[in-house]
């Protein structure tokens, strides 16, 4: 009787001929994602003098059909880091799993080491280069919120190239267009940060998930928004909804409705 594992299920020779595993062995050309199929748009954050907010939407979009609408693309690593995705999901979920494989590391490990967000910054962006040098890039620009070494509020990009910079607000997709503007006149510059409150850096954040649910065809009413702060940690809520939503500018605009000349 044959005991090795690799002939357990396989059909008997003599009755269905000599098996044949090429079929595990494919002889096709190597393939590389061009462009991403299921994507998401915009996360937006902002630092404050205790900690940073980052926001957003639950949609992943099918080319631009608006397909599934409860997608988290915030995610915590352990209580002192969130890290916000934006970009192709299936490379989201793939990075997510070298995340959780690093928590898992960490959490068990007999380093006595814990990593901080600026470290997490640093770990991702070595990840990003390193695809984008195989010519095989993950198709996500990141933020990743949180506290470095010093305790201090940090908050920086990382993109597909593996292209990495810093500012007391940060957004992407169609948020760097839009909701930019409206956070730099919260935060003009790092000196800014001390004297915005919390309750101020929520405030600009949910005005800026409105006008990109207003003006970006890819987003959604309903987001996902985090506070890490010095005192409470990570406080994520994954199913807000828009408030106070008005339609009534839409009538000003040049091309909307009935014109009436």
């Amino acid at each position: 009787m044959d005991h090795f594992p690799q002939a357990w299920g396989r059909p008997r020779d003599d009755a269905y001929g000599p098996y044949n595993p090429s079929f595990l062995h494919p002889n096709g050309p190597k393939t590389h994602t061009k462009s991403p199929a299921v994507t998401g748009t915009s996360v937006v954050a902002v630092k404050f003098k205790d900690g940073v907010v980052i926001a957003a939407d639950n949609l992943a979009s099918y080319g631009s059909l608006a397909r599934f609408t409860d997608v988290k693309r915030l995610r915590p690593f352990k209580s002192n880091t969130i890290i916000g995705f934006s970009g192709d999901v299936s490379d989201m979920q793939f990075i997510d799993r070298i995340l959780l494989t690093e928590e898992n590391e960490e959490r068990y490990g007999s380093t006595g080491h814990s990593l901080n967000a600026q470290n997490i910054h640093k770990y991702l962006s070595k990840v990003m280069y390193r695809r984008r040098s195989e010519m095989n890039p993950l198709w996500n620009q990141i933020l990743v919120a949180g506290f470095d070494g010093d305790n201090k509020p940090f908050l920086s990009s990382v993109d597909l190239l593996g292209t990495t910079f810093s500012s007391p607000s940060l957004a992407t997709g169609f948020g760097a267009h839009l909701a930019q503007p409206l956070l730099r006149k919260l935060v003009e510059d790092e000196n800014a940060v001390e004297s915005i409150t919390r309750e101020q850096a929520l405030s600009a954040v949910k005005e800026c998930m409105k006008v990109l649910f207003y003006r970006d065809a890819r987003s959604l009413d309903r987001y996902s928004i985090a506070v890490i702060s010095r005192e409470g940690g990570i406080e994520l809520t994954e199913d807000e909804r828009l408030e106070a939503q008005s339609w009534a500018f839409a009538d000003r605009i040049k091309g909307y409705g009935v014109q009436v000349v």
